[in-house]
């Protein structure tokens, strides 16, 4: 019920050109958020939007932000050094993940 009064709020919005003139940003990275466990996504979104995002978000960030770096470096000694820190930080974040999955 409560998706589609959203639906329907943002509908008409859409109609009434309330999304016209927005300012172009930088596109939402949906990757991140969809790894997360579907039962915990609300909860972080909550967590985030309140201004506080649980250690699992931050590494979420940090991830996307070294594959960028890896994707925009030619250079193959800074490419490794990035390389590492991803694995490290992916190892991380899935530790931490599994550790929250076990306390459930």
């Amino acid at each position: 019920m409560f998706e589609r009064l959203v639906e329907a709020k943002i509908q008409e919005a859409i109609r009434n050109g309330e999304f016209d003139n927005l300012p172009l940003g930088k596109p939402i990275n949906l990757d991140d958020w969809a790894s997360l466990p579907e039962d915990m996504r609300a909860g972080y979104m909550l967590l985030k939007n309140a201004g506080y995002a649980p250690e699992e978000v931050h590494l979420l960030k940090d991830i996307g932000e070294l594959r960028e770096q890896l994707a925009g470096n030619n250079s193959q000694d800074e490419k490794a050094i990035i390389i590492k820190k991803l694995r490290e930080t992916e190892l991380k974040y899935n530790l931490l993940k599994e550790l929250r999955t076990r306390r459930k």
